[in-house]
Parts: structure tokens; sequence; C-alpha cells
């Protein structure tokens, strides 16, 4: 078994096809499996699983000859996921996305900055970059990360703008 210290990176590609998410839940796991983090997987999933749906969907627009890219990796506090699309759209500053307007893109951004400790757009937007810090969770923390998973889950389930 291999340790986070040894700062691993995988790569790997999907077709822009929401049918391959589960592809991705998949290495997500096995990769999370390989260096004993298990336990950080549900986050990890959830938030990568969020950013590649709107690398699909709303970056390259379902187009099936695009791809989306992978890196998924280790660094020093934990580990990290950047999701890369072929897509033609920018969105280099979230505060420049109406949430409310278009509710699955908030829905999906929402997620990434709940869940991930630290989100950073690359490439003018094509790329972002979800880092999870493994060990240093505090106890805040995790209580943040259950309310806000909860609520999102409430309002899915009633079908309600998450806000």
């Amino acid at each position: 078994m291999n340790t986070i210290a040894e700062y691993m990176t995988e790569t790997f590609d999907v077709q822009s096809d929401i049918a391959c998410l589960p592809l991705v839940e998949e290495r997500l796991f096995c990769f999370c499996d390989e260096y004993n983090l298990v336990d950080a997987f549900p986050i990890v999933s959830t938030a990568t699983l969020h950013a590649v749906e709107n690398a699909i969907v709303n970056r390259n627009c379902c187009n099936a000859q695009k791809r989306v890219h992978l890196y998924i990796g280790t660094w020093g506090k934990g580990i990290f996921v950047e999701v890369a699309d072929d897509g033609d759209e920018t969105h280099d500053n979230t505060s420049q996305i109406d949430w409310q307007s278009d509710k699955m893109l908030g829905s999906e951004i929402f997620l990434m900055h709940s869940l991930a400790d630290r989100v950073i757009y690359l490439d003018e937007g094509r790329t972002v970059r979800l880092e999870f810090v493994i060990g240093g969770i505090d106890t805040t923390l995790s209580l943040t990360r259950t309310s806000v998973l909860n609520t999102w889950l409430s309002h899915i389930n009633q079908r309600q703008p998450v806000a």
C-alpha cells in the first residue's frame, strides 16, 4: 500500500457523456483505496462527480466528440483532483455566475466549493482543481460539510432551488 507522501498522480480521460460518470467514480475509489483514503472517498467523489458533470453538460455541451480530462493525485496535505474540459465557454470567476438563474450549474459549483477545502480555477476556467485536506479536518468543518450535504439533499428531494 502506498502512502500519501509519495505525491502520486494518475491521469485519465473520459468521453463527454453522463454515462461515463460511474467510470470516474470507480477510478476515484481505486485511487482512494490504494492510498488508504477510503474515508475521504464520499466527499472527494461527490465534489468531483459534480465537477465532471459540469464539464460534460455545461462546458462540453454533451458533445461526445469532446473529452473530460482528470488528474488525481496527492499533495503535502491531502488529495487533489483536477477536472479539465474541451468546452468553449470560460468561467474564470464564480462571482460572474448567476446561481439563481442557472440552478444546475449553481448546484454543482455550490457543492464543489462546499465540499472541497480549496477550489482553484485554472486555464481561464477550463480546469478546476479541487483540494481536500486529509487528516486535518476539524469537527467544525466536518459538521459544516454534513449540514451542507443534508440541506442540499433536502432541497433536491423537494425539488427546490439551492439558495
